[in-house]
């Protein structure tokens, strides 16, 4: 009764513990950088499936385009041209202007840095840009004399966070040991909104807005932004220096202004659209416009992507673990698709969830199910097809081997009923159908106790008995065949003595003994014997049958095998009966050895090994008996 339950145990045990290590894997797959670069590929496809809704901008670029720097003198004409920009728009009343330039080198020529320092002059939301140089381990700050003008000094880092080298986010600050700056963009937008920033370790607030920018290890609060479409405004300044009216575009804007020419800067990511690059002002005024807008993406927890990969495995092991066949496969098809569209329906809703670990959770979970259960199923079919078959063995062996005692006992009540026998004469058929009928019983027991010795479930007798005693009662149950066919059995010294399950013993030896007169002509001898031999009891049961070749006697032991000797001889037989007696004598430590010819008869010889470490087998001293022939 506990076999079902400690077999279902197992199996659920296994099942989860399968179920948990590739849950694991997954997981752990997505800490990888595989994960990773899986992870930002899908955030960039998600990216472009549902970009941000168009918008009015509130800021606006001074380019300086390709037209500008070759009109204006190139790169010896830096100082110049943020000169000429500072004195064109400051005139239309910004709300603030960001310079993504560096300015911490003189100028060679000092004028050119007291022209530009004078145009700086009155503008009263100037941001200008710091840089750190992780070569020489400093800030690059703006000059004492450009810094006096500046409301705030704003760090320039856009690209430094992505190992594929697309700029998906930007940290809105940067610290060192003894100093830290707000990004460019952070500082614009600060200064545009009139108001401080104020600090938690989960987000930051501008006036009535939060930013949702944690503190993350090094990296000091990123900010995925939201690129539109649609570039941010631009102006080039030499449009403007030829047209002063389009001045009039940056009143009442936030102005960024930097270098957008493809031969003058380096300053260019590529974004998730993938479609080119931009240069890295674009980048500055896209984060202010993310900041303007007031919509963040942000990151989900790792509490809520762990319960969906649990979830997920828990839905794959529910799943194969009720159903089977196409409702399994079709069901967990339908999970699998589900599983890269839950990251998705989560960054339209503005939280950007890993897609690698919950994909990975789905595809490694619903394939260890399902294959933990295909092969779980197997099992129990295996098992299921071995039971009928012993089932089937089973039937085979109670109607071979019943088939003698239920026709001597039919035979003598017919005798009974159909003739007038005398009183001695039906007490010796009472006798015999009683002894008939205990046999049967016997016989039924010992089919049941060897069931029960071949599947564990019982323990070996340790009763000591002599051998004669056993191959005597054997021999006088088999004499009755064997007078049919006028074959005498003959017995030669018996000695030794066996330890073990008599009944089992003596229902080995009784087989070997029926099949040797089964397989016999009329008027041949079987002879039986025992002796220690080398250190072994070899107790064997020799005739002058049939025989058998080497191919048969390689068989012979096999379930439901029947020789050609039973073809040629007519006799009837399962085929079972050597197998089940093979049994026996192997599980009292013993084993079975023939020997046999065509034309020559068989020689089956169950052996036992003497020894104090195994005393299954016993010598015993006696004198040579001479042997008893009987007819």
């Amino acid at each position: 009764m506990n076999k079902p339950s400690s077999f279902l145990s197992r199996h659920t045990l296994g099942y989860v513990a399968i179920l948990v290590a590739t849950l694991a894997l997954a997981i752990g797959l997505g800490w990888t950088s595989l994960g990773a670069q899986i992870d930002n590929d899908a955030y960039d496809v998600m990216f472009r499936l549902h970009p941000p809704a168009a918008f009015n901008p509130h800021c606006i670029i001074l380019a300086i385009d390709d037209a500008t720097f070759n009109s204006m003198g190139g790169v010896g004409g830096y100082r110049a041209m943020w000169t000429k920009a500072f004195e064109q728009i400051k005139r239309a009343n910004p709300k603030a202007i960001a310079l993504d330039v560096v300015l911490s080198d003189p100028w060679k020529d000092p004028a050119e840095d007291q022209r530009l320092s004078q145009a700086m002059q009155a503008i009263p939301n100037l941001v200008l840009a710091t840089h750190w140089d992780n070569d020489s381990g400093r800030w690059e700050d703006p000059l004492p004399i450009f810094r006096q003008h500046a409301a705030a000094i704003g760090h320039d880092g856009a690209d430094e966070l992505s190992a594929d080298g697309v700029t998906r986010e930007i940290p809105l600050e940067e610290r060192t040991a003894g100093e830290r700056h707000w990004s460019l963009a952070l500082e614009a937008f600060r200064l545009a909104k009139g108001a401080p920033i104020l600090e938690s370790p989960n987000d930051l607030q501008i006036g009535s807005e939060i930013i949702p920018a944690a503190r993350s290890g090094s990296i000091g609060r990123p900010l995925r932004i939201l690129y539109t479409r649609q570039p941010i405004p631009s102006v080039s300044l030499k449009d403007l220096a030829d047209n002063p009216q389009l001045a009039a575009r940056f009143n009442g804007q936030v102005v960024f202004i930097g270098v957008t020419s493809i031969s003058a800067t380096y300053d260019r990511v590529a974004t998730p659209y993938g479609q080119g690059r931009i240069p890295g002002v674009e980048v500055h005024a896209q984060l202010f416009e993310t900041l303007e807008r007031g919509k963040f993406l942000t990151d989900a927890s790792n509490l809520l992507v762990l319960g969906l990969c649990v979830l997920v495995a828990a839905l794959a092991g529910l799943i194969f673990a009720f159903l089977s066949g196409w409702p399994a496969y079709t069901v967990a098809g339908a999970l699998l698709v589900a599983a890269p569209i839950v990251p998705f329906l989560f960054f339209r809703q503005g939280i950007v969830f890993p897609f690698s670990a919950p994909f990975a959770s789905a595809w490694l979970t619903a394939i260890a199910a399902a294959s933990y259960q295909h092969f779980v199923v197997r099992r129990a079919l295996r098992v299921a097809e071995t039971e009928r078959q012993h089932y089937q063995q089973a039937i085979h062996f109670v109607t071979h081997e019943m088939r003698t005692p239920l026709t001597a006992i039919q035979g003598s009540s017919e005798l009974m009923g159909r003739y007038n026998l005398s009183e001695e004469k039906r007490k010796q058929i009472a006798e015999m159908i009683n002894q008939e009928s205990k046999r049967l019983a016997r016989m039924i027991q010992t089919f049941l106790d060897v069931e029960r010795l071949s599947d564990g479930q019982m323990e070996l007798k340790g009763e000591v008995f002599e051998v004669r005693e056993i191959v005597e009662a054997c021999v006088a149950r088999a004499r009755t065949l064997a007078e049919r066919k006028n074959i005498r059995i003959v017995t030669e010294p018996l000695d030794g003595t066996l330890e073990g399950d008599r009944e089992l013993m003596e229902y080995a030896i009784y087989n070997l003994l029926t099949n040797a007169v089964k397989y016999s002509p009329p008027d041949t001898q079987i002879t039986v014997s025992c002796s220690l031999v080398s250190g072994h009891l070899r107790l064997s049961v020799q005739d002058q049958g049939i025989g058998m070749d080497a191919k048969e006697l390689r068989q012979i032991f096999r379930k439901f095998y029947r020789t050609k000797r039973a073809e040629a001889s007519g006799e009837a037989g399962t085929g079972i009966g050597l197998s089940i007696v093979e049994q026996i004598v192997q599980h009292h430590g013993g084993k079975m050895e023939v020997t046999s010819q065509p034309g020559q008869g068989s020689c089956f010889t169950v052996v036992f090994a003497v020894s104090s470490r195994n005393p299954l087998a016993h010598a015993r001293g006696s004198e040579p008996r001479p042997s008893e022939p009987r007819p």
